[in-house]
């Protein structure tokens, strides 16, 4: 591991987002909660909380970090997909980046898990750091920006 003993303590953050497509039939069960594994997007948030707090546990050479946010939220982008979004905050030495991918990563395989029954033809593409703050290099956004603007998406 790289030794962040003597990078200053600061404030750090990062966003990911990643996409889930499927059938629109798949979307509209796991909207109506018709699922036979459960509550779709409810269990998707906690295990995407999950994961992140378990990150150094499942990424070689990360540090275990002690977060103070975790957050994951869903919204419709149409009819078959739907946006996963991680943020992730600490007060640290080192930045939480791999925490907030590997929390859209999990919260997007565990739809796939919980929909596979109803449809194997589901994909996971675009995971991908949207921007960090804080630490030595600071604030970052990825040139892209989000895969979609905000107020086209429908929350769910």
């Amino acid at each position: 591991m790289v030794d962040v003993g003597s990078k200053d303590v600061s404030q750090r953050s990062a966003l990911a987002v990643g996409v889930v497509s499927m059938r629109a039939e798949t979307l509209a069960a796991i909207n109506d909660h018709q699922l036979a594994k459960g509550e779709v997007l409810a269990v998707a948030r906690v295990a995407g909380i999950q994961a992140a707090k378990r990150c150094a546990d499942l990424i070689p050479l990360c540090h275990p970090l002690a977060l103070s946010k975790v957050q994951v939220e869903f919204s419709q982008l149409s009819d078959t997909e739907l946006e996963v979004r991680a943020q992730c905050k600490l007060k640290g030495q080192t930045g939480v980046e791999m925490e907030a991918l590997t929390a859209v990563s999990v919260a997007a395989l565990t739809i796939y898990d919980m929909c596979k029954a109803v449809d194997k033809g589901i994909t996971i593409t675009d995971v991908r750091l949207l921007e960090k703050t804080g630490g030595k290099s600071g604030d970052w956004k990825h040139e892209q920006g989000s895969v979609v603007r905000r107020n086209e998406a429908k929350q769910v």
